[in-house]
């Protein structure tokens, strides 16, 4: 078997190329060049110790730090070419440090793996991912926040199984999202700090015989410590796992906001106004304004949600340590994140663009007798009935409203009274839907006060976080 024909890559052992079928399968270039630049980084880190702990000459290490930090251009300015042939992007990468500066090139895999280096590549990759999201969901925390104190007392309807329940505030509404966002960025913010461990120098699964300085590489990239087993270091994906659950569980909440938005915008609803700038129309119906923007944002789901049971089911039957299955760890996990990115940009900007249509809010908010609790509560604290009592003689009246047509507010007195004796004209001054948010001043209610209130502490909260203070 020639040269030409034998396997570059895998040296003597093999004398024969792969099939067709088998490059097909096994080759990653075409997904994992997005990580070239955190392979570069590591290498670079990894020549560095490497000089320092005497394992290569001074010399070797500027060389290879040179000709990565022209490969580094190369890529940036979008001249490299990457090749299939050489299967993924850690030896696309040192096929052209080979080429730049020959020899020296093949002493920067000394005392490592492509398992550990894949590893530390795919860490710094999600690791940066995470720092990204967690920007973004501030950034539309900060958008909700915005919108929820310029409109801390426009009413609108409260649901329970998608029923009228009670009146609440568009702002205190808006709110809810901002404490689930917060709750999504802790969880991110969790999980970044345990991913924070570097695998580089677990070498292929079993760490090296040469006088390695781990905790130095550790910390030029920016990781708490080096991963402690290096079986561990090479063979899990934990760290992707629960990145990927936090981005589940925060494109759910965007799938909420979104498909409310959805919901919003229709003619039956009429809640609220997005411009031309996250609506479309259509080809044939020329009245149409269609909420695409929130409808792609809540198909995103699918797509990260999968991306975490995919990998959740890679990893399961495993053994210890590296299987070429863990390959498939890295298409669907870039996917996802960058579906969140884009998920929460749109979003950002969906939230600061919409309008809401105040009198649509507060004529919903007054049907379907949302303020019947108020009623009951007014017997309770006037009349001090027990409130179940309450809740029957309540039941009686809103009846009463319904067999007449009218709302709970235009009910006469007389009507109320025949039902219980004791009611007197005051209990008009909580069956608004006004009066009866106003009422709400219970921590966490939705009484424009208080909502306005948290809105402005969820304004400084954020600022304090992204200052540092």
């Amino acid at each position: 078997m020639t040269e030409k024909n034998a396997n570059k890559m895998w040296g003597g052992r093999f004398a024969a190329s792969p099939a067709d079928v088998m490059q097909e399968i096994n080759v990653s270039i075409s997904f994992d060049k997005v990580l070239a630049p955190h392979d570069i980084r590591g290498s670079k880190a990894h020549a560095a110790m490497l000089s320092e702990a005497g394992i290569i000459t001074k010399s070797d290490a500027r060389e290879i730090l040179k000709g990565l930090d022209q490969i580094a251009a190369e890529i940036e300015s979008g001249k490299f070419v990457f090749s299939e042939e050489l299967e993924d992007v850690h030896m696309n990468v040192e096929s052209r440090l080979k080429e730049l500066i020959g020899a020296p090139a093949g002493r920067l895999h000394t005392a490592r793996s492509r398992n550990d280096q894949v590893a530390t590549d795919f860490r710094l990759y999600v690791r940066d991912a995470a720092d990204g999201i967690i920007q973004s969901i501030v950034g539309l925390q900060k958008a909700l926040v915005a919108k929820a104190e310029t409109h801390a007392a426009v009413v609108m309807p409260g649901f329970t199984h998608f029923q009228p329940g009670q009146p609440v505030t568009f702002g205190h509404h808006l709110l809810a999202y901002v404490e689930m966002l917060g709750r999504d960025r802790g969880r991110f913010q969790d999980a970044r700090r345990r991913l924070n461990e570097c695998p580089l120098g677990s070498a292929a699964l079993a760490g090296t015989s040469f006088p390695i300085d781990r905790a130095k590489t550790a910390e030029v990239l920016g990781f708490d410590r080096p991963m402690a087993n290096s079986l561990d270091g090479v063979s899990d994906r934990d760290f992707a796992l629960e990145i990927l659950a936090a981005a589940s569980i925060a494109a759910v909440h965007l799938s909420r906001l979104a498909e409310e938005i959805v919901i919003w915008m229709t003619p039956q609803f009429g809640f609220i106004k997005l411009s031309d700038r996250f609506t479309t129309g259509s080809s044939i119906m020329p009245q149409k304004r269609n909420p695409d923007a929130a409808e792609l944002v809540r198909a995103k789901i699918g797509r990260i949600a999968g991306a975490f049971q995919g990998l959740l089911m890679v990893i399961k039957g495993l053994p210890l340590a590296y299987s070429k299955d863990l390959q498939e760890d890295k298409e669907a996990t870039f996917d996802a994140l960058d579906s969140l990115r884009i998920g929460l940009a749109a979003m950002t900007g969906m939230v600061a663009d919409l309008e809401p249509v105040e009198e649509a809010m507060r004529a919903a908010a007054g049907r379907g007798y949302s303020t019947a609790t108020d009623l009951a509560d007014w017997l309770v604290r006037e009349l001090k009935m027990p409130f179940r009592d309450a809740h029957h003689v309540t039941g009686t009246i809103v009846k009463a409203a319904e067999d007449r047509g009218l709302d709970l507010e235009d009910v006469p007195l007389d009507v109320m009274q025949a039902v219980e004796p004791k009611i007197t004209k005051d209990v008009f001054s909580v069956l608004s839907v006004e009066n009866s948010v106003k009422s709400r001043k219970s921590y966490g209610g939705t009484a424009p006060q208080s909502v306005a209130k948290m809105a402005r502490a969820w304004a400084r909260r954020l600022e304090k976080d992204a200052s540092g203070r």
